[in-house]
């Protein structure tokens, strides 16, 4: 029997690889010192999970900025329009474009890997894609780790995840069509780690969690018949996470792989299916992923027990591993680190280090049910589990009598979006092409050291608020001075869009470095809900209504949606999604009144998540979009006709879910369009949206500064298919992490391409 772990963090105890890579991009640190940092951060990964014990440990879970970019390199699956560059400069480029001189390329797509909040690099594909191998990175780690006295095993990401997740760029063929010019480069990759002396390989498939239709069963069983035939010493894992195998079980048991992974947390139904199986073979090793990789609860080792139990009547201990559900690279570093936690929550709680240790005690108790040391860990972990289940903390009453008061009519604006858009243009008159942006601006090192010394407490409250108006009146002259016709307060108040909502809801929980990587550098802080939520008080009024003063424009309230706080929070797992959503949703709608009375008449209820959401499998669907559209409902239907509901969202395909977008019924939506060239746009287009939209002219995830004309060539092929009053004009996503000289450029150009068409839609008149 073995413990495994899919994979684990690797920003850093202390976001080494974030601040690193920054001052990279800026000239502040070497290429050389940024790959010291890396090697450490991958060193002290490895030697923790070998000190806790466990048996397999990955290498190449790390990543610069993306497993899915490095799976790219690794194939030589490289865009054209990136191939003048090399070294880090491509790689850098490849995720963020790269402007300067005589260089001027755009950033590959990004968007969410499957259900969770990370973001990938989306690969690019033609019909005479080639490829070829670059082994280096993956041959370089294993070699690492190895001088440390751990043989690992090396992760990658399956051909046909890699293919299916890919985007055509070119009309006509299919990107399975190119598995026989890529399954010959995984080939040579697997002989190459085969070479090294590992004893296993990790090939990371989760498309096999989604509903492969026969072309790609069919491209699954070929690849693995294709390695299976390699006369390889290597072993084969294949890991599928985030839901069950579906469909797909008759076909991945009957392949030649050594072991197969079993996500059983996102799917524990499916234990019973494999077990009853008649092409189950006893040879086979069942990787029983038991201890949740994405989301920071402690384990119930009685129930983990009672799964490894049921597999162990049919098969014999040695061809049962116990491992995470997925890579912890969805979890917190180490629970060692939160000194300031509620005690009696933190015992509730693991983080990566510890879920080590929760697979390996498993793994100790089955094999040695007297050993001393784990079964102290059984006491305390029993406790913990006790303790949650009776806890005075978690529960309140008034909300949930409040969530089983709701009434339709709480869910449904008082009139249809035909009466509601004419009321709201004579109230509002803004011009053709309004101009906005999505709510954040630049939280520049400033900002950021305001907070900071506030939260140590060397900067008073009221010293604190007079350089946060000063900032927020600063932004909104440059907004004026540029002509932006809707405006934001910029939420320099604010630290993260949903964790700043969450430190004031009750029911919400912090911790001071549970940090995860979102995209690239991108970390975020997620609330822990471990209780019943509420809003005590009014979050945003007091700095929008501030805002509001000091313009005659319109501004924008700015708030965060109940799926999106949901999400891209650590969700507590005992009692529905849904149930804890419609609580978040109802404090959000006592915030929308509380704006609508203090005089912003634009509100904005953010939901990036809302897609992200959705589960792997279509029958499962209707469920997740119904409670999701009817808290998005609840929390923004309180308003008057007037009042108008804008909803962001970014780096979504759209097409599949179009119905559930319109039903939420916002009065405008923005998404992200830029990197896509307004491809996203077409399920828009194909439904006939009947809303409002702002495609994104502006990818702030990327350094470069678009020009005036290319704004307004999105903006043409957005009014090709779009109405022109129906069109808004915006950047795909807030501007926190920009800078101010590039921002006002960027905004500069914005407004006047919205100009251009305005004058442009005059004269066709």
């Amino acid at each position: 029997m073995k413990s495994i772990i899919l994979g684990y963090p690797r920003i850093g105890e202390k976001r080494e690889l974030k601040k690193a890579i920054e001052t990279y991009w800026k000239g502040k640190t070497s290429e050389e010192e940024l790959s010291n940092i890396s090697k450490n951060i991958r060193e002290k990964n490895w030697l923790e999970q070998n000190k806790l014990g466990a048996d397999l440990i990955s290498s190449n879970d790390f990543s610069l900025y993306d497993q899915m970019l490095d799976m790219c390199i690794t194939l030589g699956c490289i865009p054209q329009r990136f191939s003048n560059l090399t070294g880090l400069e491509q790689y850098f480029a490849m995720s963020r474009g790269i402007q300067k001189e005589n260089v001027d390329v755009i950033a590959m797509e990004m968007t969410k890997w499957f259900d969770t909040n990370y973001h990938f690099l989306v690969p690019e594909f033609s019909k005479d894609q080639s490829f070829s191998l670059n082994a280096e990175k993956i041959i370089n780690e294993h070699k690492e780790a190895f001088a440390l006295g751990i043989n690992t095993k090396p992760v990658i990401i399956g051909p046909v995840t890699f293919l299916l997740l890919g985007k055509e760029k070119e009309s006509g063929f299919n990107s399975l069509e190119l598995l026989d010019k890529i399954l010959p480069i995984y080939g040579q990759l697997i002989k190459t780690i085969d070479a090294l002396g590992a004893e296993y390989i990790q090939i990371d498939e989760p498309i096999l969690a989604t509903d492969l239709d026969m072309k790609g069963q069919e491209a699954v069983k070929r690849s693995y018949e294709y390695f299976g035939n390699l006369n390889t010493k290597v072993k084969l894992i294949l890991a599928n996470y985030f839901d069950c195998y579906g469909e797909n079980l008759d076909l991945t048991l009957k392949l030649p792989v050594d072991v197969i992974h079993l996500d059983l947390v996102r799917c524990r139904k499916q234990l019973e299916d494999i077990l009853t199986h008649p092409s189950l073979n006893r040879d086979k090793i069942l990787s029983l992923g038991v201890v949740d990789g994405r989301n920071i609860w402690k384990n119930n080792f009685k129930t983990s027990f009672q799964v490894i139990e049921q597999v162990k009547e049919k098969l014999p201990p040695e061809n049962i591993w116990i491992g995470t559900s997925c890579s912890l690279l969805h979890s917190p570093l180490n629970l060692d680190f939160e000194t300031e936690l509620n005690p009696e929550i933190k015992q509730w709680l693991a983080f990566a280090k510890q879920k080590v240790d929760e697979v390996v005690t498993l793994k100790t108790l089955v094999i040695d049910k007297n050993n001393t040391a784990a079964i102290e860990k059984l006491r305390t972990n029993t406790v913990a589990i006790e303790s949650r289940k009776t806890s005075n903390l978690i529960h309140n009453e008034i909300v949930k009598e409040r969530v089983n008061a709701i009434t339709e009519e709480e869910a449904r604006r008082k009139n249809v979006f035909s009466i509601r858009k004419e009321k709201q243009h004579k109230a509002l008159n803004l011009p053709l092409f309004p101009t906005t942006t999505i709510g954040s601006f630049p939280q520049t090192k400033e900002v950021r050291s305001w907070r900071a010394k506030f939260k140590n407490g060397s900067l008073d409250k009221n010293e604190y608020n007079k350089l946060l108006k000063e900032e927020t009146e600063k932004a909104i002259r440059i907004q004026e001075d540029i002509g932006i016709d809707v405006l934001v307060h910029g939420e320099f108040e604010r630290n993260d869009m949903v964790e700043y909502f969450g430190e004031q809801l009750d029911g919400f929980v912090f911790t001071q470095n549970g940090w995860v990587q979102s995209y690239g550098t991108r970390c975020v802080k997620p609330p822990i809900i471990y209780g019943d939520v509420s809003r005590p008080k009014p979050i945003t009024v007091e700095w929008s209504a501030y805002a509001q003063s000091l313009s005659n424009n319109w501004m924008k309230g700015m708030l965060t949606g109940p799926v999106t706080i949901l999400q891209w929070s650590f969700v507590r797992n005992d009692q529905p999604r849904s149930e804890t959503c419609t609580q978040i949703a109802l404090a959000i709608r006592d915030e929308v009144s509380d704006l609508e009375k203090a005089g912003i008449k634009i509100i904005q209820i953010d939901e990036p998540a809302f897609r992200e959401g959705l589960p792997l499998r279509k029958e499962n669907w209707n469920t997740y979009l119904n409670w999701a559209v009817k808290a998005f409902r609840i929390s923004s239907s309180s308003v008057q006709d007037e009042t108008q509901i804008h909803t962001h969202m970014c780096y979504s395909e759209f097409n599949d879910i179009i119905h559930s977008i319109s039903n939420l019924d916002a009065d405008v939506i923005t998404i992200e369009t830029s990197r896509s060239q307004m491809e996203l746009l077409d399920a828009f287009v194909e439904f006939k949206y009947p809303n409002e939209i702002g495609p994104g002219v502006y990818d702030i995830h990327s350094p470069r500064v678009p020009s005036t004309e290319e704004m307004k060539q999105l903006l043409e092929k957005a009014q090709a298919v779009i109405p022109t009053d129906q069109l808004w004009v915006n950047p795909d996503c807030g501007l926190k992490t920009r800078n101010w000289p590039e921002t006002k450029v960027a905004l500069e150009n914005l407004v006047k391409s919205a100009k251009h068409m305005r004058i442009k839609a005059l004269q066709e008149v």
